[in-house]
């Protein structure tokens, strides 16, 4: 269940385990790049559960496993010649937003998967995308943000250029979160506003509306906007 399906047929066709491009049959060729795109597609699913995405990404992230796989195979599989071919695409710059770190994570894994199914390892091919598949499955629905602090909360409040900010609302705060910093104060609105972003932890979600009316009291009515905290990942679970 776990040798090559390539070393197998080359030790058919030619008494040796040696495989080259020229001793791949086509039923072996059909059946790795069937299986990277069936494991690219489980890949893509486990990427979705819980999670922002993209139709392209989602896409490309489901193909990609066939396609280092057909290159594997293509080099005869040489691990540092389809590492070269592969490379050559690095030249190619692409005007993409740059993904997080979970996607970056989901690339590299979609490419191991399909190395391996390049090399004929389909059994191995499976049991890395079950391992690893499942172990993330169970992370984003039982793991660190579940059994860690409460999710956390951007608070951006507007005030005029003329009131003093500093400690404004803290009282208002204090009694409505379990934790708040301020985090950020920029000028807007060519220099006659104020905004001030803080990171704080509700006590109580339902109370939100509450927490806004009384800050609105103090910041003259301007705007006031409570968001989820932007992550930190991006830039590149």
């Amino acid at each position: 269940m776990f040798g090559s399906i390539l070393g197998a047929a080359a030790a058919a066709a030619t008494g040796t385990a040696t495989t080259t491009a020229s001793d791949i049959n086509p039923v072996s060729f059909i059946a790795c790049v069937l299986a990277a795109l069936a494991l690219g597609v489980a890949l893509t699913a486990a990427y979705m559960f819980r999670n922002r995405y993209t139709r392209s990404f989602v896409t490309t992230l489901a193909i990609l496993p066939a396609v280092v796989c057909v290159v594997i195979m293509m080099v005869d599989g040489n691990i540092g010649a389809g590492v070269a071919v592969a490379g050559a695409f690095s030249l190619v710059r692409f005007r993409s937003a740059p993904g997080s770190a979970r996607d970056i994570a989901f690339i590299f894994l979609g490419m191991c998967v399909g190395l391996v199914c390049g090399m004929g390892y389909l059994g191995y091919a499976l049991l890395v995308t079950i391992v690893i598949g499942s172990a993330y499955l169970a992370l984003q629905a039982f793991g660190f943000r579940r059994l860690g602090a409460p999710d956390e909360r951007q608070l951006t409040v507007v005030v005029p250029e003329d009131l003093n900010y500093t400690g404004l609302i803290d009282d208002i705060l204090d009694r409505y979160t379990a934790s708040h910093e301020l985090t950020g104060v920029r000028t807007t609105n060519m220099g006659s506003l104020f905004k001030l972003t803080y990171r704080m932890r509700m006590n109580d979600a339902a109370q939100e509306r509450d927490l806004i009316n009384e800050i609105r009291t103090r910041n003259g009515n301007l705007e006031v906007a409570i968001a989820e905290q932007p992550s930190n990942e991006a830039g590149g679970l």
